[in-house]
């Protein structure tokens, strides 16, 4: 690679160091913890749960509807880059914003994080399909696992400084462990700001692909309708997107509810954030190792393996019963997770056309999302109806082995 093509990769990936503070410290971390101990405090367990699994689905249905438009309407206008920073800058207001939510406010702090999720999903469709102008496809195994592995360092250096502030709240003149947390999500909206700028700075996007004055939502709406053809005509491409809706289902649920989990079957709070630390800072050189054996091995291996970890961590997770338990999930989750979702984005660049990388990203964003409304809702109702947590869980089985089944017709590109 050359000099500037090695730092337009490098300032690409800093991007996932920078949006990880979200998923990490927000999304699987601190969110699910306050929201159920804080801010819904007075409701019954499963009725929290019920009502998280909501917001996420809810928040994910409007990426669904979207991303495929935004995507088109960025691919024919050139503006990948300042659709992600528009994104970018959305999400991070509503985290920072959930620091003005008193305590009780179930309703408002469930509305700002929805806004912070669809900021940071639809973010992530125009940085996945900035993959396809930063490196060549020879490299795009390596290089979206580079991402997904400095998202886990990164993610899991400021969730760790996050928790040291809830543990010593006085090192940081901090009157107790409930303002430490609201002041985590402010460091989470600075630290996604600050980091982005490397891309915005350094990544340079392909050319536009419409005329000038061509990038209504009409004319995007209609290209969304063309690229849906393509993908019936291209079948590799229908039927990756059809076992990666249903396998990274399961993925996207597990990261989403895995704390509201562990609280639900009695698990201490702090158990759960050492888990979650293991799982970045295990994840960071996992994710490398992926990148690695995706260049050498293909991604398909690379994926099946990761897949396969999952049905076992699934049926492991309705044995949990002590910490050390859950500190083995973690590990095996820490693995795997960083290699499914970084094969899984190179893979998909490999098979699709690299001049409608957004649009058809735009689907792949649509395909993720809407998997993540079936996942937490499916959780979600499944506890509330039967009060068994672990019942719920195990229903991920279901979506892993659909995707799996699929997944059998694909095929890696030469």
């Amino acid at each position: 690679m050359s000099k500037q093509s090695t730092r337009s990769a490098w300032s690409w990936a800093t991007y996932d160091w920078a949006n990880s503070a979200f998923s990490t410290t927000v999304m699987a971390g601190f969110f699910p913890l306050f929201f159920k101990q804080y801010w819904s405090a007075d409701l019954p367990a499963t009725d929290s749960t019920f009502y998280l699994g909501t917001g996420n689905a809810i928040a994910s249905f409007v990426i669904v509807l979207t991303a495929p438009v935004l995507g088109a309407m960025a691919d024919r206008g050139g503006l990948r880059k300042r659709m992600l920073a528009a994104f970018a800058c959305a999400g991070a207001a509503a985290t920072g914003g959930l620091f003005l939510v008193a305590q009780g406010m179930w309703p408002a702090a469930l509305l700002l994080y929805a806004v912070a999720v669809i900021g940071f999903s639809g973010a992530n469709v125009f940085y996945d399909a900035l993959l396809v102008d930063v490196a060549a496809k020879s490299n795009r195994h390596k290089i979206s696992a580079l991402g997904y592995s400095l998202g886990y360092l990164g993610g899991g250096l400021l969730f760790l400084i996050n928790v040291i502030m809830t543990l010593k709240p006085h090192w940081f003149g901090l009157a107790g462990t409930a303002e430490a947390v609201r002041w985590s999500f402010v460091s989470v909206a600075v630290w996604w700001l600050v980091f982005s700028v490397p891309l915005l700075l350094n990544v340079r996007e392909g050319p536009a692909t419409g005329n000038p004055g061509d990038t209504g939502i009409a004319n995007a709406f209609r290209a969304v309708f063309r690229t849906a053809k393509k993908i019936i005509r291209h079948r590799q491409v229908g039927w990756f997107l059809l076992a990666y809706f249903l396998y990274i289902d399961g993925v996207h649920t597990i990261i989403r509810m895995a704390v509201d989990y562990g609280l639900s079957i009695g698990l201490d709070s702090n158990g759960l954030i050492t888990a979650l630390l293991l799982v970045q800072f295990v994840g960071f050189p996992a994710a490398l190792v992926f990148g690695k054996i995706g260049q050498k091995m293909g991604a398909r291996t690379g994926i099946w393996i990761t897949l396969w970890v999952y049905v076992a961590v699934t049926i492991f997770a309705t044995m949990v019963s002590t910490p050390v338990h859950f500190y083995i999930i973690a590990v095996m989750i820490g693995l795997v997770q960083g290699g499914v979702q970084a094969l899984s984005r190179s893979l998909y660049s490999q098979i699709i056309p690299e001049s409608q990388a957004a649009e058809f990203f735009g689907f792949y964003g649509m395909i993720g999302k809407s998997a993540a409304v079936a996942g937490p809702l499916l959780v979600g109702i499944t506890a509330s109806t039967t009060g068994n947590p672990r019942l719920a869980i195990l229903s991920i089985l279901i979506l892993l082995a659909l995707g799996m089944l699929v997944f059998t017709r694909v095929k890696e590109p030469e």
